[in-house]
This record gives C-alpha cells, sequence and structure tokens, in this order.
C-alpha cells in the first residue's frame, strides 16, 4: 500500500506542476497576443531585454541627431537665401558702378546713384546680420550676437568667430552650421584685406565729391565689387555642398530608421501568427493532460482501494 501510495503522490505532483506549467506558458502567450510584446520584464528575456535597451539607447541618440539635422538644414537654407540676395545686390551695385564709369554720365546722374548706393550698402549690412528661424546669427560664427558692428564714421567690422562650429548629425559625422562673415563678406584685395562694405561705401563717398576723379573711383570699385561677387560665388558653392550632404545625411537617418524599427520588432514584438499556434498547441497539450490525469488518477485511486 505504502509504494502504491508514494507512487500515486509522484503522479499527481508532476502532473499538477506539468498543468501549472502549460497554464503558465498559455498565459504568457495569451499576455503576448494582447500587447504586442514577447516579454513584460527584463528578467523573462535578460538577453533581448538588453538588445532593447541598446536600441533604445541608439535610437534617443539618432533622434538628437536628426533634429541636428533639421536645424542645420534650415539654417544653411536660410544662409543660402540671403548669400543669393547678396549676390543679386552686388550685381546691381555693380550696374551701378558701370553707369558711374560712363562719361556721359553727369554729376546729378552720379548722385543719384550714390543714393541708391548707399542704399544697397545699407541692406547688405542687414543681410549679413541676419539671424535664423531660431534667432541665432547666421554669419557670426559661433557668436551669439551681431556678425557685423558700423561704427560712428560708418566703418563696418567683423565681430563674430572666425568658425561657425559643427554639428553631430550622425555617427562620427558633423558638419559645418554655415559660414562666418569673415569668409563671406571680406576678402583680399591686390593683396589688402577689403570687404563689400568697403568697397560701396567708397565708391559712395567718391561719387558724392569725395574724390577728384569719380569717374577712374568707379572704375576701380568694379575690381572690388568682382572680387565680393566671386566670394559669393563660393559661399553659395559651400553653403549648396552642405545642404546635399545634410539631406544624403537624412535620408541615411531615415534609413537606420527603419532597420532599427524592425531589429526591435524581432527581437521584442510579438510573431503574432506564431504566437496563435503555440497557444493552440499548449491548450490541446493542457486539454491532454487533464484528460489523461483524470483517467489515470481514477484507475489508480480505484486499485488502491481494491
Amino acid at each position: 500500500m505504502s509504494s502504491v501510495t508514494n507512487s500515486t503522490g509522484s503522479f499527481f505532483n508532476r502532473s499538477l506542476a506539468q498543468m501549472a506549467d502549460l497554464r503558465d506558458g498559455i498565459e504568457r502567450t495569451r499576455t503576448q497576443i494582447a500587447t504586442g510584446r514577447k516579454f513584460e520584464r527584463g528578467s523573462q528575456d535578460p538577453a533581448g531585454a538588453a538588445q532593447l535597451r541598446s536600441i533604445d539607447r541608439r535610437a534617443a541618440l539618432a533622434e538628437a541627431e536628426s533634429d541636428n539635422a533639421v536645424r542645420l538644414g534650415q539654417d544653411l537654407g536660410a544662409a543660402a537665401t540671403e548669400v543669393e540676395a547678396v549676390t543679386a545686390l552686388l550685381q546691381r551695385a555693380r550696374e551701378l558702378a558701370v553707369q558711374a564709369a560712363n562719361t556721359a554720365t553727369g554729376a546729378d546722374g552720379r548722385q543719384a546713384i550714390a543714393f541708391e548706393l548707399a542704399q544697397l550698402s545699407q541692406e547688405l549690412f542687414t543681410r549679413a546680420n541676419s539671424a535664423s528661424l531660431t534667432g541665432e546669427p547666421l554669419f557670426a560664427g559661433q557668436s551669439s550676437g551681431l556678425a557685423f558692428s558700423r561704427d560712428a564714421a560708418g566703418t563696418v567690422t567683423y565681430i563674430g568667430t572666425p568658425e561657425s562650429g559643427a554639428v553631430p548629425v550622425a555617427p562620427g559625422t558633423a558638419i559645418e552650421r554655415g559660414l562666418p562673415g569673415s569668409e563671406k563678406f571680406t576678402f583680399n584685395l591686390n593683396g589688402s584685406p577689403s570687404s563689400a562694405f568697403a568697397v560701396l561705401d567708397g565708391l559712395v563717398a567718391a561719387l558724392q565729391g569725395g574724390a577728384p576723379d569719380p569717374v577712374a573711383a568707379a572704375k576701380s570699385a568694379l575690381e572690388g565689387i568682382d572680387a565680393a561677387l566671386d566670394t559669393a560665388g563660393r559661399a553659395t558653392a559651400i553653403l549648396g555642398t552642405r545642404m546635399a550632404w545634410v539631406e544624403q545625411v537624412e535620408a541615411q537617418q531615415a534609413d537606420r530608421k527603419i532597420a532599427r524599427a524592425e531589429r526591435r520588432s524581432r527581437v521584442g514584438d510579438t510573431d503574432i501568427a506564431d504566437a496563435i499556434a503555440r497557444l493552440q498547441q499548449s491548450l490541446t497539450a493542457l486539454e491532454a493532460t487533464q484528460s489523461a490525469f483524470a483517467r489515470v488518477s481514477s484507475l489508480t485511486l480505484f486499485d488502491a482501494l481494491r
């Protein structure tokens, strides 16, 4: 009788444990189907949880880099727009200088040209101190203040930093934010430093009576205006290259985001079709185990009582 009792007890314990395991598995599978997640706690799948943490950290960094790329693209686009406007302004200044260099243009005509050139110089100064959509100066480098100042005598001076600083937009990739005004509006003219402001303001002064030969002064100013246009052209090319680079980075960011989402899904999301199949198998196994338990336990009890 003792051996039967021990055997019966072991059978009951094994059967109950097996059914409990099946029920636990069924509940886990049901939870996975309901939530769409393979596991609720890291302890259920330590390796998978570690992978998800790594993916989430990379996603957070990527989100910051994506924001940087968007703002950088906006800043570069705004800078390119301003440079385009400056180029058009300088081209108009050149047309006026050509008119002033024409001996047929009289004193009154040159006074009118000087007035318009003065307006162009003021607009140039305003453009040089333009700000981005977020209010940051476009051409002041890393400075948060104005790029250029004008003193009481009318002399314009660059007061920003010589570098714009680089913005991280991808792992190991940083792109210059823009161009400092020292590279956009200043240049060497016949071996001496000059600027678009100095050229225009000098021509205005010459046409207003500050030069004994305004025609010669206008001809001389053409060289400076051409140098300013060349500088603006280089700035346009640089900004265009960086904008194209940002667009390429943004496309790569989008591809990496999709790849991270797919990897995260593989690691942490429930395969619904597979989970439903496992659930059905577990339910079938539980039903079979319960039936077998009922039959065998009845026979065992009957044998014990005989």
